[in-house]
């Protein structure tokens, strides 16, 4: 986990905020984050200050959110997966910064490569 942690603070030292992101990678990252201390603090933190906004609202993009998720069934895509990928569907010129290897298997708008910031072997 440390190896990571190094990872994401070097990328993300070299991006622009804020982050846009969806509750389902909120909800994924505090309970990812449940044994450490002060880690749901600081996720709760990023919001408050501004520093990652919660843009995508599942309701109004469940139409595609649900046909991703069918698609991707083999995958298998997880709901959080489906709802970055909308997002990366949504706002133009946007990366997913993830650890996450399927990234590389899935496509938005049916056919693009979905643009990611993924540590490759650490």
């Amino acid at each position: 986990m440390q190896l990571y942690h190094s990872w994401a603070n070097k990328e993300v030292a070299n991006l622009a905020y804020p982050f846009f992101t969806c509750e389902a990678v909120i909800s994924e990252t505090c309970f990812l984050l449940r044994d450490f201390y002060g880690g749901e603090d600081t996720i709760m933190s990023l919001l408050d200050t501004g520093l990652i906004q919660i843009s995508f609202r599942l309701s109004d993009e469940i139409r595609t959110v649900r046909e991703l998720l069918n698609r991707y069934q083999n995958v298998p895509m997880f709901l959080t997966d489906a709802c970055l990928v909308r997002i990366s569907e949504l706002i133009s010129g946007s990366s997913v910064l993830t650890l996450d290897s399927d990234f590389r298997v899935y496509r938005k708008n049916k056919n693009e490569i979905v643009d990611v910031i993924i540590a490759d072997e650490i």
